[in-house]
């Protein structure tokens, strides 16, 4: 009979150590070190592009011209920074029920000339099918395989030889040559390592769901996130109907694009202009709103940005912010305090950015300041008036980057003025249809926008 090993590893890094320690000795971080048992040897496998490989200098690489494939989806070709790239493996984690194998699914299923290999390890052949009919694509050259042995999946992938393969999920998937169970440390490691080392052997896009813990990170050892190409991040409210595509690493573009998507009966609908479902449709002025012309990564888009401004009942001040950095909020109401003599020291502030996104873009910070003015002055915001500026520490109003791009997604949604900085260089008002409002102080904001 095999001898049991007992193994600790650490989630973080990956360190292995034959007993139990509170401080990993390898990153320093501390309780991580999770208890695994083996029977036997372990073989370790190796991801390497050539066996006979020999170092080159760099001026004699052959640097070879990047084809991106087309996935038939613009926002998750948008996030991939212009299509999957051949030989790359894309982790793709969100919370369990948010869509990510219903995207995934439906991205092989739109293919008409690429052939795809779904491999679950979490639902059979009739569950995927049934999916599949609810999505109501025509169902191209897709294969389903329900399997969990990594050797078994290279084996069909070798017979079948499809363009993409989709594994969902990682954690469910385990390699013969490890006792381990599937979803510990190790066997995560091992089965992405067998999945890298195919595609990239055989130029081969892999697409890997992982599931994502309690705290919101990726489930299995940080090290797993260094191992792949690209990690996209699935967030949204499983009661709300937008689902957001974020890129948190990427090998081959920007990590700054958002894909936004409408969860519908049957699947997924791309949303190509995000402005219009962030923005209230109602036509009734309301104080408290205000509209910023912000961006994520390439994409402008408009942003509705509601505050409320009210007496403090307990005697402490009450600050609270969603979708926006609330210490960049406690700052803006100091400006407001000191250079502006608004009194808000005893008022609670609630500040929400609509529709569920979050902002980090500074440009906004002239919006929030306009709409705790509104509700604080209980005065409604012209619904045809938007914002796109930063604001300083003594109160002047700062240009932003891109300044074009905003204003012509303003002008392009019907609005007439927008409030920029003055410092914002070549503007030509005869270049816009939209009134071009250029200000240098929160003053001067005020009296324009309140009179």
């Amino acid at each position: 009979m095999a001898k049991v090993k007992t193994v600790f590893f650490c989630t973080e890094c990956g360190n292995e150590s034959p007993k139990w320690v509170g401080k990993c000795p390898s990153c320093h971080a501390w309780n991580t070190l999770v208890e695994e048992r083996f029977t036997g040897s372990k073989e370790k496998s190796r991801v390497s592009h050539s066996a006979n490989s020999k170092p080159q200098r760099i001026n004699e690489v052959q640097a070879e011209a990047m084809l991106r494939i087309d996935l038939k989806d613009q926002e998750l070709n948008r996030v991939l920074g212009g299509g999957l790239v051949p030989g790359s493996v894309v982790l793709f984690g969100g919370e369990p029920g948010i869509g990510k194998s219903t995207l995934l699914l439906q991205i092989a299923l739109k293919q008409e000339k690429l052939r795809c290999l779904y491999v679950s390890g979490e639902e059979s052949a009739s569950q995927i099918k049934m999916r599949a009919e609810r999505l109501s694509l025509h169902m191209g050259d897709c294969y389903v395989l329900t399997e969990t042995n990594t050797h078994h999946i290279i084996e069909q992938v070798q017979e079948i030889k499809p363009d993409f393969i989709i594994v969902d999920s990682i954690q469910t998937m385990f390699s013969p040559v490890l006792e381990s169970s599937p979803g510990s440390v190790s066997q995560i490691r091992e089965t992405t390592a067998d999945f890298i080392r195919v595609a990239k052997e055989s130029a081969l896009p892999v697409f890997l769901i992982g599931h994502i813990t309690k705290d919101g990170a990726l489930a299995g050892p940080k090290v797993l996130e260094h191992m792949v190409d690209t990690v996209l991040q699935f967030e949204g409210d499983r009661n709300h109907v937008y689902r957001l595509l974020r890129s948190i690493k990427n090998r081959f573009g920007s990590t700054n694009e958002l894909g936004i998507y409408e969860m519908q009966g049957n699947g997924l609908r791309e949303v190509e202009n995000p402005s219009e479902i962030l923005i209230n449709p109602n036509d009734e002025e309301l104080s408290g709103s205000a509209i910023a012309a912000t961006l994520e990564g390439l994409r402008p888009m408009l942003v509705e940005i509601q505050a409320l401004v009210s007496t403090a009942v307990y005697g402490t001040p009450q600050r609270s912010a969603t979708g926006f950095d609330t210490r960049r909020l406690n700052m803006l109401l100091a400006v407001l305090e000191k250079r502006c003599n608004f009194k808000l020291g005893m008022r609670d502030v609630f500040l929400n950015v609509a529709g569920g996104v979050r902002v980090d873009d500074p440009a906004i910070d002239l919006a929030v300041i306009a709409a705790v003015l509104s509700s604080t002055a209980d005065v409604a915001i012209p619904k045809d008036v938007a914002f796109s500026a930063e604001v300083g520490l003594s109160g002047e109003i700062r240009p932003v980057n891109r300044v074009d791009q905003r204003i012509m997604e303003a002008q392009k949604l019907g609005f007439n003025r927008i409030y920029l900085s003055k410092y914002n260089k070549g503007l030509d008002q005869k270049n816009y249809n939209i009134q071009l409002m250029k200000v240098g102080k929160v003053e001067e904001v005020f009296r324009g926008v309140f009179g």
